[in-house]
């Protein structure tokens, strides 16, 4: 691993808590975030996130703040884990200390800009500038695992290949392997793609229509996402990788995925999107990307139909039932 850092990890849900948690494990210095005073009171007396992360234990040299002046204070490093919605907003706190300094900055957020339907390295580029030292964290990571120290794969695409190797070696240990590439648009797309065939999977899946289906949507899912990244500029090789193919294996096959167990909760019918969204409990990303695809896939004109009936089914104007039927009934063309 690199020297001890001083880290900021903005955003103290599941995966930024997790990915503090891991910083903190390799010896770096990490201030947690959040913008709650309550929450960060409870993680330094509990010294545990028991609402997201219960029963594995906050190390000493992780300090959980709610102030954003003490969380930035001397860190070389800044990592934003906090919901696509409130990216920008974060970006623009920040961008005063990232002026004043060289300062790392990286982000663990899955998804687009909810608005403007831009990617949040875009974002990033319009807060801070067109120079700034910016990456994107992605890959098969469920925080859960993460947090408990179990073997781990992701990816830090930036476009400069010293920004990349900077967080490659600041995660790196014997049980978390990072590996770097420039492909920030491709990285992304897979990312904020795969929660959309997650609930595609879990609506599948709750429909009981079995691995056969499943296998399908899997398989069709990541042609659709080859598509976007295409027309939005990025790399096809990137979605063969762990930010592409990884990521969608992983969040459309196990039950730990919220965007699949969102798909579960859709394909029951008893309920609206908004119900199973509170019955999670967390933030359902998919749900949210769905809508920015399908306004990018009109504006491209792309032809992606599983994401479609997501879309569909997710503003609740067919059943899931109709979204089978339309997906299989299409007309047959070549592979």
């Amino acid at each position: 691993m690199s020297s001890p850092r001083k880290i900021a990890v903005l955003g103290a849900g599941a995966w930024g808590t997790a990915l503090a948690l891991h910083l903190a494990k390799v010896g770096h210095a990490v201030n947690l975030w959040t913008h709650r005073e309550e929450q960060a009171q409870q993680l330094r007396t509990d010294h545990e996130n028991a609402r997201y992360l219960p029963g594995i234990k906050l190390p000493d040299n992780l300090n959980p703040v709610a102030s954003l002046v003490d969380a930035l204070y001397q860190v070389e490093g800044i990592l934003l884990v906090v919901p696509s919605n409130a990216f920008r907003q974060t970006l623009m706190a920040i961008k005063e200390v990232v002026a004043s300094r060289s300062v790392h900055i990286a982000w663990a957020t899955k998804g687009f800009e909810p608005v403007t339907q831009k990617l949040l390295h875009e974002v990033a580029f319009e807060v801070l500038g067109d120079t700034a030292n910016v990456t994107v964290l992605s890959g098969p990571t469920f925080a859960n695992e993460v947090a408990k120290g179990l073997p781990t794969a992701m990816v830090s695409a930036s476009n400069q290949e010293q920004e990349a190797q900077y967080w490659a070696d600041l995660f790196h240990c014997d049980s978390f392997r990072m590996y770097t590439q420039s492909d920030m648009i491709g990285v992304e797309v897979g990312g904020a793609y795969k929660n959309i065939m997650a609930i595609a999977t879990g609506i599948s899946d709750g429909l009981g229509m079995g691995a056969n289906a499943r296998a399908a949507l899997v398989s069709r899912g990541m042609v659709e996402m080859m598509r976007l990244s295409q027309a939005l500029g990025g790399q096809t090789e990137t979605m063969m990788g762990l930010a592409g193919l990884g990521d969608l294996v992983l969040t459309c096959t196990d039950d730990l995925s919220r965007n699949r167990r969102f798909g579960f909760g859709l394909a029951r019918g008893d309920m609206s999107s908004e119900q199973v969204m509170n019955e999670i409990g967390q933030v359902v990303e998919g749900a949210k990307a769905v809508k920015t695809v399908k306004q990018l896939a009109d504006k491209l004109g792309l032809d992606l139909p599983i994401m479609e009936q997501v879309y569909l089914l997710v503003s609740e104007k067919i059943s899931p039932q109709q979204a089978v039927k339309a997906l299989m009934t299409r007309s047959g063309k070549s592979e």
